[in-house]
């Protein structure tokens, strides 16, 4: 596996007395290693280090390795996006709450780190979703997430009607307060709460899951990743409804327009300490209970 010579880091905006302390840390256990060690602009102003070292976020994508995230996993979902094109892969230090993305705790920087840095880790290649918002007169933005996309209602108590079609086949026109389309990665996030199954990163799937469905019969769908889902909002109202990829990244849906979902083609790369266990994850962070008991020879 490759040795890493330059390394970006990206930290946690909002939160400077919380994350500063860790992320000097960081640059200075890198530093000693002789490692190049490049920020975005944001996180240098943070950690108050030279201009010289910070860089627009793009260009920190083309000109690093590894990058570095410090944060939760909202802050890893932003670098993922970012990344994903330049093939970057990424190691996470949580300072989030639950961190399912990001599995480095703060006061294992030194141990944790130095072996992936050596070439020892364990690879996690997962898939992303590409996004394409449509107006009636053809015109489309297009945008990723490694999570989710949200069609949900905005500023207004009222529900939405979404007609579903995978593959250009009709699936079903739903009334709900959204729906949400999830990656295996984002079965742990919103599609957890809204009712939706855990699904194993490994898997090639995507998820459908309703947000508070007026019928009860309308259940969380799975359906092959290499699917093209396509939503159109019946009755859409100026400014009614809200398209919104990662929980970060919120674009109107116009009246007549349409969502189109599908694998990107790109992928996000993260990177594990030896010995990563995802149902380990699972079992801590959910707070399952049990205890394995290993079968007789």
């Amino acid at each position: 596996m490759p040795q890493f010579n330059c390394v970006g880091i990206i930290a946690k905006q909002g939160d400077p007395e919380r994350v500063r302390g860790t992320l000097r840390r960081l640059w200075s256990h890198l530093r000693a290693r002789q490692l190049q060690v490049l920020l975005d602009a944001e996180s240098a102003h943070l950690l108050g280090t030279a201009v010289g070292t910070a860089l627009p976020l793009l260009e920190l994508c083309t000109r690093c390795d590894l990058m570095v995230v410090v944060g939760g996993d909202g802050t890893l979902l932003h670098a993922a996006r970012a990344t994903a094109e330049h093939g970057v892969p990424l190691v996470g230090i949580n300072l989030g709450r639950l961190g399912f993305l990001v599995d480095v705790s703060p006061r294992d920087i030194e141990s944790a780190l130095d072996p992936i840095l050596a070439g020892e880790y364990q690879t996690d290649r997962r898939a992303m979703l590409s996004v394409r918002v449509i107006a009636d007169d053809g015109l489309n933005r297009s945008y990723s997430a490694l999570n989710d996309v949200v069609v949900h209602k905005w500023n207004t108590a009222r529900m939405i009607e979404v007609e579903v079609e995978v593959d250009g086949v009709f699936v079903a026109a739903q009334r709900s307060d959204g729906l949400i389309i999830a990656t295996p990665t984002g079965s742990t996030a919103y599609a957890l709460s809204g009712g939706g199954p855990l699904v194993d990163p490994a898997l090639d799937a995507l998820l459908l899951v309703p947000i508070c469905p007026h019928d009860l019969s309308n259940r969380p769908l799975v359906v092959p990743g290499d699917r093209c889902i396509r939503l159109r909002v019946r009755d859409l109202d100026q400014g009614h409804v809200q398209v919104t990829c990662d929980g970060q990244t919120d674009v109107q849906l116009p009246p007549r327009g349409w969502i189109e979902i599908q694998r990107h083609h790109h992928w996000a790369h993260l990177l594990h300490p030896r010995g990563h266990d995802h149902y380990h994850l699972l079992r801590a962070k959910l707070g399952w209970g049990g205890h394995h008991r290993s079968t007789p020879s």
